[in-house]
């Protein structure tokens, strides 16, 4: 008896984590692209890229209220 376990797939990259989160803050997700990235996403990589979106996302608000409110 040969003991085979399943192939893991490839981990992602950070830039392909960073896509998906910004994705994800869109919402504008399919279901099939969010089963392949629960399957291939680093956890790690995931956490930073939010913090890095929430950031910018943070950034350009401020920079658009500044622009706006003399």
């Amino acid at each position: 008896m040969i003991d085979e376990k399943p192939a893991k797939p490839p981990q992602a990259s950070f830039l392909y984590s960073l896509r998906a989160v910004v994705w994800s803050f869109t919402g504008l997700r399919r279901k099939s692209d969010f089963d392949t990235d629960s399957a291939r996403l680093n956890p790690v990589h995931v956490v930073i890229a939010a913090l890095l979106a929430v950031a910018c996302l943070i950034g350009i608000l401020i920079t658009i209220v500044k622009f706006v409110v003399p």
